[in-house]
């Protein structure tokens, strides 16, 4: 049995092989690759509906205690922050001394006043969170559920899940080797009985679609006879990720009581995956148990930082969020297992004001609790893992799409019976991107402010030059709010003992210094780059996703000055204006104008795979999945890494076996009549007798091939070497 994959040019027309592809002859069955489909409704229901949904499961009387506890846990959230931002805008009102005697003036700085407000709860927030997971880290939470309350009870046949990959051309090395090594960690723990997995194809790339056939198959026959793993390849992608899972709902949903939603680059352990359903049998009530996925496996400055701050900062935050949250948290679309009869009948996306959602995760757990379930955050389940952009691009690549998501949620706050908790995730989703144009806003307003006139009776400076105490009070009250969550998350390890698997104390502190310093230098790069996006989410642009790079690639300096080249060339002329007319303003703008005349530099250094390995070498930004390696992980790196070429579309032309693989995958499809017949009869007859011709199809071409499993076998039969014995010689061959 081969190990693993590694893409070899994708997307590119190949020329016909010479020698067969070793996929061609793999072991194993041809058959079928999904199983018979038993139908199932998901019907959505339409917005705005005042009326409870039906089937809802009753409200539990009386309530749990973990419904008490959340409702005081979040009031005092609430006050919190409503005393911070309430003492911090009475401070900064302090020294302005007045309101400013011109009308244009006096609005300005009404507009400065309340983002300044906005601003500083959505900071307040944050940092009261961050305390709160740092209680829970070092002193529990008895409301929440723990993987300790898992138990190690033997599941019944009837507790069926099905492992769920949606995928769209993604890298077929990431996706497979991954998936490899999750279903070996499920064969180990003798549980591979219980989980059938399902990859869902919505790729439109035939060399990767071939890719995907290949590999399923030799994934299929290294688990033949211990686990049932099938592939499914959409012909219509309507409703991208969220429409693939609703797809295979309707199809198999009816099949089993869970299905754990994977994303191409998730990995698993057995452990991880039994755990999650032994919660859910021990908690009927649970609709959606989201695992806190582990960020790991690249090696860029820019990945490593990413996941050093997702294990010890972010680790904080979640652990704050379930403190609050509790049975009503989020979703994030990945790495979760979902009760399926639920989730069918509840939780279908209708179009939102004639456009389909783009993001799916938040909505489907509100809908969830509005039927009566509970969504939870697992916060101390390990086993779970996934893996960051590599470079700043990518991050931004994929925030793009977030954020256009989460802006067209907050369309849904006022939906009809909706839980608060699941209102306020939609407002401070639609926030974590719209506040990036709220901070610029806010800067420009102040810049203009004390340039053009209008806040002369601002005195930050006392007369010896120093700062004034209430502007001194604000700097060191913001900057102590940003900094707080990192202080408090190493202050956590280091009580719980853990520093050791961060390369010990002093390397936790340093690492936790670089990756702040590296957040300053890329935080105005984000906040530009947000705030373009916020517009075109505003304005109705539309957009087109494409999966962010799975694997880690140095980013040229061409890709960085045309990714950043105007941005920063029109803050070098913002600021030579303003240096200008007012030099003093220089000091209040460089920590914002710096990193943006340097966005080029930043972009390009932390994207190298180099020089992250010789951090790692160093010891900073270490992890604990680098310093004792899961097994899960280091056998999906390890296949991650094998070198091996997929067959691409020439291979499977010119393999009997491959052929078979594509033709069988699609099932039945009755196109030996009509108009496309005559046009797939008249293309043959061109392809056949003109083989050259066949290497100059188009992707489009070649899918059509691939989508018709009888056109596809006439196509193929005249291409192949006439010394290539069949692998199934039972196997009917289209006339």
């Amino acid at each position: 049995m081969t190990e693993a994959f590694v893409h070899a040019g994708a997307a590119q027309p190949t020329a016909l092989p010479t020698a067969l592809h070793q996929a061609a002859s793999a072991p194993g069955p041809v058959g079928p690759s999904a199983p018979a489909i038993k139908r199932g409704a998901m019907v959505p229901r339409p917005w705005g509906q005042v009326n409870p949904p039906v089937d809802a499961l009753p409200a539990a009387e009386p309530p749990e205690a973990w419904e008490t506890a959340a409702r005081h846990r979040r009031n005092a959230l609430k006050l919190s922050i409503a005393a911070a931002t309430g003492l911090a805008t009475a401070v900064l009102w302090e020294t302005h001394n007045g309101w400013a005697a011109e009308p244009w003036a006096f609005a300005l700085q009404c507009v400065h006043l309340a983002l300044f407000a906005l601003l500083f709860a959505w900071v307040s927030a944050g940092c009261v969170t961050a305390v709160m997971g740092f209680w829970v880290m070092l002193r529990g939470d008895r409301h929440a559920i723990s993987i300790k309350d898992a138990g190690n009870d033997a599941l019944g046949a009837d507790a069926r899940t099905a492992l769920v990959m949606p995928i769209c051309n993604e890298d077929v090395t990431t996706v497979f080797a991954g998936l490899r090594a999750s279903c070996e960690s499920l064969a180990a723990a003798g549980a591979l009985r219980l989980f059938d997995v399902y990859i869902l194809s919505d790729s439109s790339d035939p060399e990767r679609r071939t890719q995907e056939l290949a590999a399923w198959a030799e994934l299929r026959a290294q688990f033949a006879g211990r686990g049932r793993i099938h592939y499914r390849w959409r012909q219509r992608r309507v409703k991208k990720k969220a429409g693939n899972v609703a797809d295979f709902c309707r199809r198999w949903g009816r099949n089993y009581r869970y299905m754990v939603v994977l994303d191409a680059d998730s990995v698993m352990s057995g452990d991880c995956l039994l755990g999650l359903v032994r919660l859910m049998e021990k908690h009927p009530r649970a609709g959606i148990l989201q695992a806190a996925n582990q960020v790991c496996g690249h090696d860029t400055p820019h990945a490593r930082a990413q996941q050093f701050a997702s294990r010890v900062t972010g680790r904080l935050f979640a652990a704050g969020m379930q403190f609050w949250q509790l049975g009503e948290a989020h979703y994030w679309g990945h790495n979760a297992i979902i009760r399926v009869e639920p989730f069918m009948k509840h939780c279908a996306l209708a179009p939102l004001r004639g456009k389909e959602i783009m993001s799916h995760d938040f909505v489907e757990a509100a809908l969830m609790r509005r039927a009566g379930y509970q969504v939870w955050l697992v916060a101390d389940l390990p086993g779970s893992y996934e893996q960051q952009p590599p470079h700043l691009l990518a991050e931004l690549q994929r925030d793009r799409r977030w954020c256009q998501g989460n802006i067209q949620n907050a369309g849904l706050i006022a939906e009809p019976g909706l839980h608060g908790v699941h209102r306020a995730m939609l407002v401070t989703g639609a926030l974590s991107y719209l506040a990036a144009p709220l901070w610029l806003l806010y800067v420009g307003l102040g810049v203009l402010l004390w340039n053009v006139g209008g806040n002369e009776a601002f005195q930050p400076f006392m007369e010896d030059g120093s700062l004034a105490p209430g502007v001194a009070a604000l700097w060191l009250g913001t900057i102590g709010m940003l900094v707080l969550p990192r202080l408090l998350s190493v202050a956590a390890l280091i009580l719980r003992g853990e520093q050791s698997q961060y390369g010990g104390s002093l390397k936790l502190v340093a690492s936790c210094a670089t990756e702040a310093g590296m957040s300053l230098l890329q935080a105005p790069l984000r906040m530009v780059a947000h705030s373009i996006f916020c517009v075109v989410a505003l304005t109705g642009i539309s957009l087109d996703w494409k999966s962010p790079p799975r694997a880690a690639e140095d980013v040229s300096w061409r890709e960085a000055f045309a990714a950043y080249g105007r941005i920063s060339a029109v803050t070098l002329v913002i600021t030579a204006l303003v240096g200008a007319l007012s030099p003093s303003t220089l000091v209040w703008i460089a920590p914002i104008a710096l990193p943006l005349l340097l966005a080029a530099p930043i972009t390009v250094f932390s994207s190298r795979a180099a020089l992250g390995e010789r951090m790692r070498r160093a010891g900073l930004l270490v992890i604990p999945e680098e310093s004792h390696t899961p097994t899960v992980l280091r056998n999906a790196w390890a296949y991650g890494r094998q070198e091996r070429r997929l067959p691409g579309f020439a291979d499977l032309l010119a393999s009997r076996r491959l052929t078979a693989l594509a033709a069988e995958a699609m099932g039945r499809r009755d196109i030996d009549r009509g108009v496309r017949a005559t046009v797939r009869a008249r293309r043959l007859r061109e392809l056949n007798t003109q083989p050259s011709l066949v290497e100059a199809m188009s992707n489009a071409d070649r899918m059509r091939f691939l989508s018709e499993p009888a056109p596809l076998l006439r196509l193929a039969q005249p291409l192949r070497p006439s010394s290539f014995t069949e692998v199934r010689p039972d196997l009917r061959l289209a006339a």
